[in-house]
């Protein structure tokens, strides 16, 4: 009996340190890979976020390629302010860049904060912010999956699954338009 209570630690310790492997290999990027950009009639010319329906459409000529659920800003109700107020902002942006090696898996660089909103955040007094993204889920917590989308989570951002983060990045170039409707 004792003897099976080794054999069960033994197991649950490596079971632990490959948990925790796999982990280490996720937030280090570890095996990670940029996938290629579909071909031309598979790539989206418009990206639409629509806030409350917590969905991001790729459209091609207007006819949609593929429809994600999205988790947004932490709160998300409202156009984005200023840094740090947990919105996701609302308005017609591009994509500034492609980033491979995000802090979240894969993203693509939302052109925020236009100079509208950069002018409306200095005249109240703050900061615009940046950085907003649509993205996979941070590095590390991979294993959420699809249990991400039961809150809004993101600092203004659009989350989505890495396996959505891959198709989506695969479908998008640098200059696509992104409209973000409320």
């Amino acid at each position: 009996m004792a003897r099976r209570g080794r054999i069960a630690a033994m197991i649950g310790g490596l079971a632990i340190l490959a948990a925790g492997a796999i982990v280490l290999a996720d937030v280090l990027q570890f095996g990670r890979t940029e996938p290629p950009l579909a071909a031309e009639p598979e790539r989206a010319d418009r990206v639409l976020v629509e806030k409350a329906a917590r969905r991001l459409t790729l459209l091609r000529e207007g006819r949609a390629l593929a429809i994600y659920p999205v988790s947004l800003g932490f709160a998300p109700e409202g156009h984005k302010a200023r840094e740090g107020d947990g919105r996701t902002p609302e308005g017609v942006y591009a994509v500034a860049f492609r980033n491979p090696r995000s802090v979240a898996h894969l993203s693509l660089k939302v052109s925020y904060p236009s100079p509208a909103d950069e002018a409306a955040a200095r005249a109240s007094g703050y900061a615009p912010g940046g950085d907003i993204m649509i993205h996979g889920l941070m590095n590390g917590f991979s294993w959420l999956g699809r249990l991400h989308r039961l809150m809004d989570w993101t600092q203004g951002c659009v989350g989505v699954t890495n396996a959505e983060m891959r198709a989506i990045y695969a479908r998008v170039e640098v200059g696509t338009p992104i409209e973000i409707r409320p």
